[in-house]
């Protein structure tokens, strides 16, 4: 019954992951066709401080919520409150900010593009509680309709404003309407509402494990955005805007398979975290299945980068192909870290969590000093190197708490990387025939699905057996 249920609220998260992420995806293509690189260049230099400043909306409290196990009305509204005086808080440093932002990257216009999407901070905060009742509850269903919602205004919005030659406000107004409508429609089909209550005790007994998070997150989002920074700052906007996209087309994958995953599997493993032989075959299943999905498809998508890329965003960003291809082998193991950090975050470890954070950044910003100086390309690739150190770095703490190394994780990812680089490998000589790229991608995309399916079947990789057993049992049920 506990499985189902996993699979079931799996099932809407991932739905909502596809549908709102391939909204998103064919408004950025419209909107990537209708506006010149060096816009999006600019929208970046201003993420990187809203992104930064988003870490301290859940202040680690939100995934205390989800971990505590007797987590109640008391609970939720004295981390409600908190996030709503925080998050007013932000905006205010954000706004008086914004002049000295716009003077670092020498862009007057800045000022006010900065002060009107910190506005994200006090929607979060609002959102932020209902999202973690949510997650705790296991009610991923709401998360469908908020999402969709949210995504559908805003594409709306988002594409007349470029049509209407809004320019930068086209991205910034989707940003915006898309977290608030979605916030909107959460608020509407999720029953909880914050009680007059507030706790110093139990605030404080949920930071104790909530800012060992925070930290870490912290470490994790100014180590990811400071490349973005660096960027802005010693390169031109159209390299951040090609080092963006190039990020955006596996990342959009990633976050459907990765997020749903994540945000499904941190809540039942904390409620099974009691038993370490549960917690540990939730950890491998997680690792062999997401391995199974994401492989391929980071494989498939850089080989058919180029022909992909001229498609759909035209000529003109073509520079985004090399960082495409980076951001694939980078992404492709993504579930070994998601899964190995769930397991130490739902063991109560979060002490654990923040060591292995420090340790990574640590080894990153070295890689990431050493070659800044460079070129942009050269900070690619030492994203590759120290993705495979930080693999090694989440898994280690698991061969005590789980008996689970790092070993035998490479072992059950070993058969999905096998096939999925034999499958890269044959679709990639497709792409060296003299033929116009519509045709190549033709051919590509349904020769790649074939010969990873065949091989699953042909080799009866358990990964393999096992989705397609657990499909069948949700359309079974379906049905039933």
């Amino acid at each position: 019954m506990e499985n189902k249920k996993i699979l079931n609220n799996f099932v809407w998260r991932f739905m909502e992951r596809i549908g709102a992420q391939g909204v998103t995806f064919v408004v950025s293509i419209v909107l990537a066709r209708l506006l010149d690189p060096a816009v999006y260049g600019t929208v970046a230099l201003v993420t990187v401080f809203t992104t930064i400043m988003q870490v301290f909306v859940d202040s680690g409290l939100g995934t205390a919520l989800v971990q505590k196990k007797d987590a109640d009305d008391l609970d939720f509204s004295t981390v409600f409150y908190f996030n709503i005086v925080m998050c007013a808080g932000l905006y205010v440093i954000m706004f008086f900010a914004a002049p000295l932002i716009a003077a670092f990257y020498e862009l007057p216009e800045l000022t006010s593009i900065v002060r009107v999407s910190s506005l994200t901070l006090l929607i979060s905060g609002v959102k932020n509680i209902q999202q973690s009742y949510v997650s705790k509850n296991m009610l991923f269903k709401r998360f469908f309709y908020s999402t969709i919602g949210g995504t559908v205004v805003s594409a709306a919005v988002g594409i007349g404003m470029a049509f209407a030659g809004f320019g930068v406000w086209a991205l910034i107004a989707q940003n915006l309407i898309n977290l608030a409508a979605g916030t909107v429609i959460l608020w509407v089909t999720v029953k909880w509402r914050p009680k007059w209550m507030f706790s110093w005790e139990r605030l404080r007994g949920l930071f104790s494990y909530g800012w060992k998070l925070l930290v870490s997150s912290l470490l994790n989002t100014v180590y990811n955005d400071i490349r973005q920074l660096i960027i802005g700052k010693m390169y031109t906007t159209d390299d951040l805007a090609f080092y963006n996209k190039g990020n955006q087309f596996p990342n959009l994958i990633v976050t459907n398979v990765n997020s749903s995953i994540d945000s499904v599997l941190m809540p039942a493993m904390a409620a099974e975290q009691d038993d370490r032989t549960r917690v540990k075959a939730m950890t491998r299943r997680a690792i062999k299945t997401s391995t199974y999905i994401m492989m391929p498809m980071m494989m498939g998508l850089a080989v058919c980068a180029e022909p992909l890329i001229k498609i759909l965003l035209t000529e003109k960003w073509l520079p985004c192909v090399f960082f495409l291809r980076i951001f694939c082998f980078t992404y492709a193991f993504y579930p070994i870290h998601t899964a190995n950090l769930n397991a130490i975050k739902a063991m109560g470890r979060s002490d654990m969590f923040l060591k292995l954070e420090i340790i990574k950044k640590g080894i990153g910003l070295v890689a990431l000093l050493s070659t800044m100086w460079i070129s942009v390309e050269a900070m690619a690739y030492s994203l590759l190197v120290t993705t495979v150190i930080s693999q090694i770095v989440n898994a280690s703490p698991n061969k005590k708490l789980l008996d689970y190394s790092y070993f035998q994780q490479v072992q059950d990812m070993l058969p999905q990387i096998a096939l999925s680089v034999a499958m890269g490998a044959v679709v990639f000589c497709i792409s060296l025939l003299p033929i116009n790229e519509y045709l190549i991608l033709l051919i590509q995309v349904p020769l790649g699905v074939l010969i990873y399916v065949a091989g699953s079947a042909l080799f009866k990789l358990e990964s393999f057996e096992y989705v397609l057993s657990m499909a069948k049992s949700y359309l079974h049920k379906r049905k039933g």
